[in-house]
């Protein structure tokens, strides 16, 4: 499997993806935004573009789709609900269902509700595991909610899915917050070291070049799976008493997504 993450530039700092079968040729564009660069990377890789993947409707993820297919022909797969959503889409797909590109690349599709509640994410299952999170899972962050999600079905997604994956799987989310993002985990768990090292190591990373983290990575720097984290409980019972002495891990979940909205 061959992977291109594109930066798009933009305001809203998203990332688009092509991946390729490298005896065909045949690639795949994950919410193809920048539908000019994401042409012009493929071109330059001898790759002939057949599918889209849109994780989910927002514009921003979808926005490309038109321009990408007139250039293309590509077919237009995303969540299976979210037809009246996504024009012209030309295939749903729902957990477990797998997308080929070419002869060697198999993708499955994760159904991961949560930022909005038609969103697929999809996890390559080769000896080098690979999960596409769209909006659901960023790098030390999480998705959020305003615009058709729930915080609880995100919850969900995170404990029954992502808690899920191997350590050593990489993550290419649909966007380049992860800057804002550590330094959440670091107001929200000071003695973080490793995020510390981390933000030090990446304030300066050029987007075209961006970290790729892994599992391990978001387990150990990703305030959104540090919910048995010492400090971070503490913190939240000392400046939220309502939540009692030893709130579960969906309630600090929650109660972490409510406060990076306004953070």
């Amino acid at each position: 499997m061959l992977v291109e993450q594109v930066w798009t530039g933009n305001s809203y700092r998203n990332f688009n993806y092509l991946i390729a079968c490298p005896e065909t040729g045949e690639a795949l564009a994950i919410d193809p935004l920048d539908f000019r660069q994401c042409l012009t990377v493929a071109k330059d890789k001898g790759w002939n573009i057949t599918q889209i993947v849109n994780t989910h409707e927002h514009s921003d993820h979808i926005g490309g789709n038109r321009g990408l297919v007139k250039a293309t022909g590509a077919q237009i797969i995303a969540h299976e609900r979210a037809g009246e959503r996504i024009p012209n889409m030309d295939r749903g797909v729902g957990a477990g269902d797998v997308i080929k590109v070419g002869k060697t690349v198999e993708l499955e599709c994760l159904d991961t509700p949560g930022h909005t509640m038609m969103h697929v994410c999809l996890l390559s299952r080769t000896e080098q595991p690979a999960l596409f999170s769209g909006d659901t899972l960023f790098n030390a962050g999480a998705g959020n909610c305003h615009n058709g999600g729930h915080p609880e079905q995100m919850y969900d997604t995170y404990e029954q899915q992502l808690e899920l994956l191997g350590d050593n799987t990489l993550i290419y989310p649909g966007h380049d917050y992860l800057l804002n993002n550590l330094a959440f985990t670091l107001d929200r768990e000071p003695d973080n070291l490793l995020a510390a090292e981390m933000l030090e190591r990446y304030k300066n990373q050029d987007p075209d070049d961006a970290l790729i983290t892994t599992m391990a990575d978001e387990k150990a720097v990703n305030t959104f799976f540090r919910l048995q984290s010492a400090t971070v409980i503490e913190k939240l019972v000392r400046e939220h008493p309502d939540m009692g002495d030893n709130p579960d891990a969906k309630s600090v979940f929650l109660k972490l997504r409510e406060l990076r909205n306004s953070w």
